[in-house]
């Protein structure tokens, strides 16, 4: 059945590689993308293939725009809501712009939903982990305590929060989806693990916050695509409403992982460095993979060394992609004792 999917924040990580999903996995959809093109946003992350088709349309626009929004949503049976500023760094560098963003923009989306409700089948929020702060419990599951570490995480919070505030005041068909620490293909050199990757592949420093042993549940970025495949089929009576997490129920240290890439690329150990931990820091992420089991019939397909092979091979293969990026490795921060630190 022929349907339009509006997703915003589509030219980043993971909204790029989810309209390439789409987009070969159901040749009667209509994709909508609309982003701003932001440092993160990039047109190149979207194969010339899909651009080219009559399918695919582009808007270069600002989610806190309610006109372009109103019109656009009502082009759409299916919003799904990428758009944020999401690198915790830069959230302590330059707040102001999370807030106004993935707050703002959020609430611009949802009322555009609500004026549209009786056309639009379902809106799907894409939330994140950070929500959730420090693990308390082990796994996290989706009633956790939202305790927001970062001026990011607490800007999702918000995000989060007014979709079920809309939810539980308009009724309208929202889903929130939370997902664990994503990685692939097309993602910011500012993330750690393309970070660590290039860095590998140029024999440069690994660059560890602290002692590197805080973890976190890594999920490869197209197993989080087949997991908004089944909250987009599956009967919205089960899934409006619902907060979902996505995960592994694994995790990982930040040391390990930069063991892991240097041990696959063949190179030394040494290349690991160390600098002051960042403000901020979630200690420990392991998400519940229960309720996703339950209702969705979902759980990640890619254990962790499938996923970081094919990521590195992907950045073998780009370095045309990302060597534009190098600059933007590392991001400014003011310690609490006044120190400029890089992170």
């Amino acid at each position: 059945m022929a349907r339009t999917f509006l997703i915003t924040g589509g030219a980043g990580f993971i909204g790029s590689n989810f309209v390439r999903y789409l987009f070969e996995g159901y040749p009667d959809y209509h994709i909508i993308v609309l982003d701003a093109l932001t440092y993160a946003g990039n047109t190149d992350n979207i194969p010339e293939n899909i651009k080219k088709d009559s399918r695919f349309n582009f808007w270069y626009g600002n989610v806190k725009n309610g006109e372009l929004l109103n019109e656009l949503v009502a082009k759409s049976d299916v919003v799904v809501h990428f758009a944020a500023e999401s690198h915790v760094a830069r959230s302590i560098f330059d707040n102001a712009i999370f807030f106004e963003t993935d707050v703002l923009g959020t609430q611009t989306v949802a009322n555009a939903v609500l004026k549209n409700q009786d056309s639009v089948e379902r809106f799907i929020h894409i939330s994140t982990s950070e929500v959730y702060g420090t693990a308390l419990e082990i796994p996290m599951t989706e009633e956790h305590p939202l305790n927001p570490a970062s001026p990011y995480a607490s800007a999702k919070v918000g995000a989060d929060r007014l979709v079920y505030s809309y939810w539980v005041t308009y009724d309208i068909p929202a889903i929130i989806i939370r997902p664990f620490n994503n990685y692939g293909p097309n993602q910011h050199l500012e993330k750690v693990i393309p970070r660590f990757v290039t860095s590998a592949l140029l024999d440069e420093p690994l660059t560890v916050h602290g002692s590197g042993e805080n973890t976190r549940d890594w999920i490869y970025v197209e197993d989080l695509c087949q997991a908004l495949d089944r909250v987009m089929h599956t009967n919205l009576d089960k899934v409006k409403g619902q907060v979902i997490n996505i995960g592994t129920g694994r995790d990982i240290s930040i040391k390990a992982i930069a063991e892991i890439v240097l041990d696959k690329l063949g190179k030394p150990k040494s290349l690991i460095t160390y600098i002051g931990d960042r403000p901020g820091q979630v200690r420990r992420h392991i998400s519940s993979t229960d309720k996703a089991l339950q209702m969705l019939g979902w759980e990640a397909g890619s254990d962790f060394d499938q996923g970081i092979t094919k990521t590195i091979t992907w950045y073998e293969h780009n370095r045309d992609w990302w060597q534009k990026q190098l600059w933007m490795r590392n991001v400014p921060i003011k310690t609490r004792d006044g120190r400029i630190e890089y992170h």
